[in-house]
């Protein structure tokens, strides 16, 4: 495949604005490289963990869930719906322009246009410019959840985007899946540059002579992104120093890693909820409460976590974690074969019915042997499963069709808020709004609509868990999805890499951050 270089990296290397004297360098192996350079086409871990590198945020997540300020310096609220920042003045982009606050309005109006953010933005009615360094965040009524927003608007380089390029396409167009110009183009303010890109081989990244952040001790100069699909290649490529840190380390590894000299392994308790999805819509079965319940009752997740897992997961009965407003301690995984085999034969389905199923294979941990699992335990009770799994490249595109019966799919809560998986995952799917945007299993309860969309303008923390936690007990009682595990997260890295102190729960590491050590 042909190496693909950036117009803009092109003309920063002619410059000599990313070749300063190299502190460190490192090869980094994930299970899966981003799906494009275009931070709103699709919202995904790549795609934030790429944005992390080559922008920055208004505002981040510290490793406590606290925020730090990035490119705005303050923020205060002024009303029930206004909330104002200050930006950070002097910031460059790649390309050489300044930062302003037109270009967060500009950024702000496209990710209200984006299939994947505009669900997250659609509190809003508008971010606007006050001067060339303030901008105001207006919501339609008293929203809790500004600043956990703050942390998805990674500012674009307007001018950079704006324009026909020379086959008259606009600059700014948003194409899922597709080849547009800012999917293979991009000028953002953060600690890296892209210089090079060969999709599903590699991403090559440099340090940006020009970033604003000077306190950072970062000191990596040169990074390489690599995907390796198969576990046990990830860590013999760590083990055998062809890479310097990978991501994820399966739980089968773990022990191998740790005992390993010169190699760490660093953990962190996860709040991924992975799940399946039951499609009403193309298996006239799944529309029945009863089938649900029984396919949710014969799946073994607490075996899962044990076997496939290695005990590093937690199996969940609800979407929202412990810790999370929303969780109760009474919505428990609830495997019982006979019960299931009970509602089955009420439902009329006593021998059972075919249905297919569709599993990523290297997005989230042992997923493909989580499906393979989950069939046969499906079996048990009659339902003949015809499993297909695919690399998170090309189950993407199948995902976003509904192209299955059961579909798995993993989230990550974009706002660490119970909320937040409801609108994507199980309220009603609504293209004008975005809301149900992950939505395959078409569950749609306007009860549940109606209680999230309340929860999102309730500032009084009692009243908004006792919502949020009627909306689980709801989905629970329907079997609105499968739930599984809540996933746990592992690093790998060389001794002198010192990984534990960028790391987090959201699982994009600052790199921009990353000391690396002489050996």
């Amino acid at each position: 495949m042909k190496t693909i270089k950036t117009k803009l990296a092109v003309a920063l290397m002619a410059a000599g604005l990313s070749f300063s004297a190299a502190a460190a360098e490192i090869k980094v192996a994930y299970d899966a490289d981003p799906v494009s350079l275009d931070p709103h086409e699709q919202l995904s871990g790549g795609t934030l963990q790429l944005s992390h590198m080559v922008f920055d945020p208004l505002v981040r997540y510290t490793q406590d869930f606290d925020f730090e300020p990035r490119l705005a310096e303050s923020w205060e609220r002024i009303d029930d719906k206004t909330f104002r920042f200050k930006l950070r003045q002097g910031v460059k982009f790649h390309s050489g322009n300044t930062l302003t606050a037109d270009d967060v309005v500009w950024t702000f109006n496209r990710l209200k246009e984006s299939p994947d953010f505009k669900a997250i933005f659609e509190p809003y009615t508008e971010l606007k410019k006050v001067d060339d360094y303030t901008v105001e965040l207006v919501s339609k009524g008293a929203y809790p959840l500004v600043l956990q927003t703050a942390t998805y608007i990674f500012p674009m380089d307007s001018k950079f985007y704006t324009g026909k390029t020379a086959d008259g396409k606009d600059k700014a167009e948003l194409v899922k899946h597709g080849n547009s110009y800012a999917s293979t183009h991009v000028s953002g303010t953060g600690p890296f540059i892209v210089t090079a890109r060969e999709q599903g081989v590699k991403v090559d990244f440099e340090r940006f002579d020009g970033y604003w952040d000077k306190e950072s001790k970062g000191n990596v100069d040169k990074l390489t992104l690599v995907p390796i699909k198969e576990d046990a290649t990830r860590v013999a490529a760590l083990l055998s120093g062809g890479v310097d840190m990978i991501a994820p380390v399966a739980p089968n590894d773990h022990d191998r890693v740790k005992n390993a000299k010169g190699v760490d392994l660093v953990t962190l308790p996860g709040t991924r909820i992975i799940t399946f999805q039951m499609n009403q819509n193309s298996n006239e079965a799944l529309k029945d409460v009863r089938v649900r319940q029984a396919i949710v009752h014969a799946i073994n997740n607490e075996g899962i976590v044990k076997k496939i897992m290695k005990g590093f997961a937690t199996a969940a009965g609800q979407q929202g974690p412990d810790g999370y407003v929303g969780y109760s301690d009474e919505l428990v995984p609830r495997y019982d074969l006979k019960k299931a085999k009970a509602l089955m034969k009420e439902a009329g389905y006593e021998k059972g019915f075919k249905l297919t199923m569709m599993a990523p294979n290297n997005r989230y941990v042992n997923d493909a042997k989580v499906a393979q699992a989950a069939a046969a335990m499906l079996a048990k009770i009659g339902i003949k499963v015809d499993l297909k799994t695919l690399p998170k490249a090309q189950y993407w595109p199948e995902f976003d069709v509904c192209a299955a019966d059961m579909m798995m799919i993993g989230w990550h809560s974009d706002t660490e808020d119970s909320a937040n998986f409801s609108e994507f995952l199980t309220m009603t799917r609504d293209e004008k709004t975005g809301k149900g945007q992950y939505n395959c299993g078409h569950y749609s309860n306007p009860e549940v609509d109606k209680l999230v969309n309340a929860s999102n303008v309730e500032t009084d923390p009692a009243k908004r868990k006792a919502m949020l936690q009627q909306v689980e007990a709801t989905l629970y009682n329907e079997a609105a999805f499968v739930p599984l595990h809540w996933q746990n997260l592992a690093w790998g890295a060389s001794a002198n890499v010192n990984i534990k102190p960028i790391v987090n729960a959201m699982n994009f590491p600052y790199f921009g951050d990353l000391v690396v050590e002489e050996k």
